[in-house]
C-alpha cells in the first residue's frame, strides 16, 4: 500500500473541498450557553496562566528545573485556549460554520499540538517528582533548567512532526460527498472518515498517535508512581511520607483531570455519541488551562511563598509612595 502517493509520481487528482462545515451539538436547544460557558472558562485561563507564567519570569527563586517545565505547561495552556476557544466562539456564535480547507487544517495541528504537549509536559513533571523523591542527592545534577529546556525542546519536536505527518496523511484524501465534520473544531477522526478515498493510513497514524501520546505517557507516570510509592514506604517516619507525598498532589491532581475525559472519549471511539465526544475533548482543551494555574497556586508552597512576597513588595511600594 503506498503512504503518500502523490509522492510516487502517479497522476492522481485529490478532491479538495473549497471548506468544510462544522456542525457542533446535534439537537440540543440553547447550545450557544454552553460555547459562552467556554467562553467564561478561557477567560479565567488566560488570565490564570498569564498570572502564573509572570510570576515565574520576576520570582528569580523559580527560576528552576521544576518551574521551567511549569512556565512551559502554563504557556502551552495559553497557546492552546487561545487556538481553540476563539475560533469555536467566532463559528457557533458567529454562525461561520462553513471553515476553509487550509485554515481548517491549520486549525487541526495547532489544536492537536497543543493538547499533545500537555500530555508530554505532564511527563516531563512526573520526571521532576520522580528524581526529587527516589534520588534525592542527585537531583541537582539529574534535573537542571538545562536538561529540562532540552527535554521540553525535544517534546516540541516530536510532538510537532508527528502532528505534521497527521496532516500531511489528510492532504492525500479527496472528499466527494459530506463535507460537514460531527464535531465542534477541524477534528482529525471526524475529517477522514469524510474520504472517498482509502483512509486506511490516516486510521492508522490515528491510532499510533493515540498510543505515543496518551497511552505510554500514561502508563510512564503510573509506572513512575508506583516507584515513588514503594520509596515512600521506605521513609522510616509517617509525617516524612506525607510531606514528601504532598510535592505530588498538584501533579497528580493535573493527571486525573486531563487524562480521564480524554481517554475515554478516544477509547470507546465510535461508541460514543457525537454529543459526548464534543463535551469530553472541550472540557479536556478547556478545564486544564483553567484549573492548573489554580492547583498550582494552592498547593504549591513556592508559588505561594512567591505570591506573599510579591503583595509584601507592593504593599511597602504603596507605603513609601504615601
Amino acid at each position: 500500500m503506498d503512504l503518500f502517493n502523490s509522492a510516487l509520481g502517479k497522476n492522481i487528482t485529490f478532491v479538495r473541498p473549497a471548506y468544510f462545515i462544522v456542525r457542533g451539538f446535534i439537537g440540543i436547544p440553547n447550545v450557544e450557553y454552553y460555547y459562552i460557558f467556554l467562553l467564561f472558562v478561557y477567560i479565567v485561563s488566560v488570565l490564570g496562566n498569564t498570572s502564573v507564567m509572570a510570576l515565574i519570569y520576576l520570582d528569580h527563586n523559580l527560576r528552576t528545573a521544576k518551574y521551567v517545565a511549569v512556565f512551559n505547561l502554563a504557556f502551552v495552556d495559553l497557546l492552546g485556549s487561545t487556538v481553540l476557544v476563539p475560533k469555536v466562539i467566532d463559528i457557533f456564535l458567529f454562525n461561520h460554520y462553513n471553515v476553509p480547507y487550509n485554515e481548517c487544517l491549520t486549525f487541526l495541528f495547532f489544536c492537536f499540538t497543543c493538547l499533545s504537549m500537555q500530555a508530554l509536559n505532564l511527563v516531563v513533571l512526573c520526571y521532576d517528582r520522580l528524581v526529587a523523591i527516589m534520588f534525592p542527592l542527585h537531583y541537582q545534577v539529574r534535573v537542571t533548567p538545562k536538561i529540562m529546556l532540552s527535554i521540553i525542546l525535544f517534546s516540541w519536536l516530536f510532538v510537532i512532526a508527528a502532528v505534521l505527518i497527521a496532516v500531511g496523511l489528510l492532504t492525500r484524501l479527496s472528499f466527494c460527498d459530506s463535507l460537514v465534520i460531527n464535531s465542534y473544531f477541524c477534528d482529525h477522526g471526524p475529517i477522514y472518515k469524510l474520504a472517498c478515498n482509502d483512509n486506511t493510513p490516516n486510521l492508522i497514524i490515528g491510532n499510533l498517535l493515540i498510543a505515543i501520546i496518551l497511552w505510554i505517557p500514561l502508563v510512564i507516570i503510573m509506572s513512575s508512581y508506583v516507584c515513588i510509592g514503594q520509596t515512600l514506604i521506605r521513609i522510616s517516619t509517617p509525617q516524612e511520607r506525607v510531606k514528601a507525598f504532598k510535592t505530588c498532589t498538584a501533579h497528580l491532581s493535573l493527571v486525573a483531570i486531563y487524562f480521564i475525559p480524554i481517554l475515554i472519549t478516544f477509547t470507546m471511539r465510535a461508541n460514543i455519541h457525537p454529543n459526548a465526544r464534543i463535551i469530553n475533548l472541550s472540557l479536556t482543551s478547556v478545564f486544564p488551562p483553567m484549573l492548573n494555574p489554580i492547583i498550582y497556586v494552592l498547593q504549591t508552597q513556592e508559588i505561594r511563598a512567591s505570591l506573599r512576597k510579591l503583595f509584601k513588595i507592593r504593599r511597602q511600594s504603596r507605603v513609601i509612595w504615601k
